[in-house]
């Protein structure tokens, strides 16, 4: 699998992880998990969120300087 989509697929996993822990944490609708979890899910979605689009931009960057350097 080539890295820009592995680095595609971890951005809309932790969107979606973001997503989801936000919605729990406003709506506290969800019983089944506590709400520590939803906060760490938060937290750590978040992170990975800015972790996939610096990764994104460093491999649009390389892209984008190989085709000005041939």
């Amino acid at each position: 699998m080539k890295s820009k989509i592995r680095t595609i697929i971890g951005l809309i996993s932790s969107l979606l992880l973001v997503t989801i822990s936000i919605y729990r944490i406003l709506t506290e609708s969800l019983s089944s998990t506590s709400l520590f979890v939803a906060y760490l899910f938060a937290i750590t979605g978040l992170i990975g969120l800015i972790v996939y689009i610096a990764m994104i931009r460093k491999l649009l960057a390389n892209k984008t300087n190989q085709k000005y350097n041939s």
